[in-house]
């Protein structure tokens, strides 16, 4: 499904899953797109901080069009995603806020986002 021409193009990063199918359909060749693909190194045997992660690199792919290497990133939307589950207990299961209907739970999203 399309939903027609973007006032200016578009560049958007996804991580290495299966998200090519998606993006082929919703902008064809009208975007510029690349995959930042995570490696993961062996743990060094020196203490780390708990919230480290051992030896992480990314991968940057261009897939489609010409994307700017300078903001191949999903550390945005990671971020974005991390404020609304900090903030809305709905994307919590096994709580009392936990969104047992659809419609309750995209209700408190929209509440969050104009917040």
């Amino acid at each position: 499904m399309t939903y027609g021409p973007l006032a200016t193009r578009v560049q958007l990063t996804t991580d290495g899953t299966g998200y090519l199918n998606a993006v082929e359909e919703a902008f064809g060749d009208d975007i510029d797109y690349a995959q930042l693909i995570k490696l993961y190194g062996e743990a060094s045997e020196q203490p780390r901080a708990a919230t480290a992660l051992p030896n992480a690199s990314g991968k940057k792919e261009p897939i489609t069009g010409n994307p700017d290497p300078q903001y191949v990133s999903t550390s945005y939307v990671e971020r974005s995603n991390l404020s609304i589950r900090m903030h809305s207990r709905r994307f919590t299961r096994l709580t009392n806020a936990h969104s047992k209907k659809f419609e309750n739970h995209a209700w408190a999203v929209a509440l969050h986002v104009m917040f």
